[in-house]
This record gives C-alpha cells, sequence and structure tokens, in this order.
C-alpha cells in the first residue's frame, strides 16, 4: 500500500498526525504508549535473561556479550530473539497494542520478521553507528519499520536513538561496504560528511515510550556514559506484502508470522533497487561486533 492509501484507512491507536509525520520524517515519537503491566512483565523477563547470562561466558547466538562480562558482574551488549527466550516477549510483539500502531503505518496486515533486546549497558554501552536497517535484510518492498521499547527513562546520558529526519527518501541508498569490500554495517565517513547530521533528532522519552523508524531512515546511537542501563527492546514488523530477499540474520520460529489481518496472496515490489548484504546463512554476530570489526573472518551480522 502507498502512504496516501494507508493514511486513507481511519488510525487505530496514533492520531493522523502522527501518521504523517512517520511518513515525512521516516519515524516518529510516542510517548508512554506501554502501561505500567506490560512494563513490568518485559522487564521481569529482561531480568532473567540477565541472570540466564551470568552462567555464559563467550558471546553465541543468543547473548551477545560486551568486553569484561563476568558472572558477578553481567555485561550484555544484546539478546537476541527474546520472543524464543520468554513467552513475555511474544506476548508483547503479538498481543499488546504494538502491532496496533504498526498497523496505522503499514497497513491492517501486519508481519512480524525478528525482535533483539539491545542493552547498552551502564558507564561505557557502545555506539551505534550511522546505518540503514533495510540493507541487512532486504524485502521486496520498503514497507519494514523497528519498533523500540525504552523499560526504562532515556535521556541524552543513556545514549538513545538518534534519527536523521528525511533520510528514508534519499536516492540511491549508501553502501554499508567497507573501502576493502567487506561488510561493516555502517555508512562509510566519506558518505557521513555528505549528510548535515546537525540535523539528527534524538529520541528521548519515559519508559514506556516508542521508538518508530522506518527501514530506510538513517540512524544511530552514542555511547551510554551514564550509571543507568538503557534496555531497549526491539521488534520489526512488515506490511504482510512485503517478503524478504535474503536470509534473516535474527530467525526465531515467529518469522513470518501475522500478527494483524490476513496473509497476503501476492507480494507488492518497490522499483526502488536495494543494496545486498553478505550471505548471512553461515552465521551472524551483531551490530556492535561488526561495526567495532571484532571476529573478523566470521560471517558477520548486525541491526
Amino acid at each position: 500500500m502507498t502512504p496516501d492509501q494507508i493514511l486513507s484507512i481511519p488510525p487505530k491507536v496514533l492520531s493522523q498526525s502522527q501518521r504523517e509525520a512517520y511518513f515525512r520524517d521516516g519515524f516518529i515519537l510516542v510517548e508512554r504508549a506501554i502501561d505500567d503491566a506490560w512494563l513490568a512483565r518485559l522487564r521481569e523477563a529482561t531480568e532473567r535473561l540477565v541472570e540466564r547470562s551470568r552462567a555464559v561466558t563467550a558471546s553465541d547466538e543468543v547473548f551477545d556479550l560486551e568486553p569484561g562480562h563476568r558472572p558477578d558482574a553481567p555485561r550484555l551488549r544484546r539478546v537476541s530473539k527474546p520472543v524464543e527466550q520468554d513467552p513475555a516477549f511474544w506476548a508483547y510483539a503479538s498481543e499488546s497494542i504494538v502491532p496496533d500502531i504498526v498497523a496505522d503505518l503499514v497497513g491492517p496486515d501486519v508481519k512480524f520478521h525478528h525482535s533483539k533486546l539491545n542493552f547498552k549497558w551502564a558507564a561505557g554501552g557502545e555506539e551505534v553507528k550511522w546505518h540503514y536497517d533495510i540493507a541487512f535484510w532486504p524485502h521486496t518492498n520498503y514497507s519494514p519499520l523497528t519498533v523500540g521499547t525504552y523499560l526504562y527513562d532515556c535521556g541524552m546520558e543513556q545514549g538513545p536513538l538518534a534519527v536523521l529526519p528525511g533520510s528514508h527518501d534519499l536516492e540511491p541508498l549508501f553502501s554499508q561496504y567497507g573501502p576493502d569490500g567487506k561488510w561493516v554495517g555502517a555508512l562509510d565517513p566519506a558518505d557521513l560528511a555528505k549528510l548535515d547530521l546537525r540535523r539528527a533528532r534524538y529520541l528521548t522519552g519515559p519508559a514506556g515510550s516508542l521508538t518508530i523508524h522506518n527501514c530506510r531512515s538513517l540512524h544511530a546511537s552514542p555511547k551510554n556514559l551514564s550509571d543507568l542501563g538503557r534496555p531497549l527492546l526491539l521488534n520489526t514488523f512488515s506490511s504482510a506484502d512485503a517478503f524478504p530477499y535474503t536470509v534473516n540474520p535474527i530467525r526465531s520460529r515467529f518469522d513470518q508470522s501475522i500478527v494483524r489481518g490476513r496473509a497476503a496472496r501476492f507480494a507488492h515490489h518497490d522499483p526502488r533497487p536495494c543494496p545486498l548484504p553478505p550471505d548471512w546463512s553461515g552465521g551472524y554476530s551483531s551490530i556492535f561486533a561488526l561495526q567495532q570489526r571484532e571476529a573478523e573472518g566470521v560471517a558477520p551480522g548486525g541491526m
């Protein structure tokens, strides 16, 4: 569906001005969208994952550990596929108000793609460099979006999500391969110099706020130098008629699940091209390891 077609459908949750802002800027912030009951449930599930990580000594397909992680002092960068690690996360992705909000932005038929829980641990949680999401997992169209849920208050000190307004409409998409031809999952400094990053919006907000950005929107986040952690739960959805061209790098058993509406009978193809990532089928790490050029020679992954 086109933005005009989506906007012609009465919204379930968002205001019309919020929807228009999303299509104009490529993102929106919805403050206090999630109630205290859901927040409590998600926080408890997150704490259970942190406790599990105490027994993990090296990063694996679920836990991406910061250097210095110890059983008595866990430091996580990411938990991949939280929807498979605790039922609270899939319940949230499929039964909360979130898919209804997504339907206001992609149309009534909504499909789940993947989830991750980025921690930005206190006192040094790593930055994420400027990048697009869609180049990690190209689809037949550009409806995919990612919903971030702040489990706790997030101010500038915690390293909030930053998005460049209007960058989702830039053509062509920048490459996320380095000068040596290796995938780095971030824009080259020469391309960054072409952008006015002074225009970036930092999406701070209280607990329960949602950051929603389109798959083509350029975004990043600074280091967390505060004494408070910044767990950000990320769920990616698309319209039901968007189909991936490549392997889902964080594939769970819920991949391609319809969470609102009906399955599509036809694929919708956007005529704008999209650069392809490496072949993820050989393995996956995380955007943190990738952008920091860790594990050279291991098939990388990101977001």
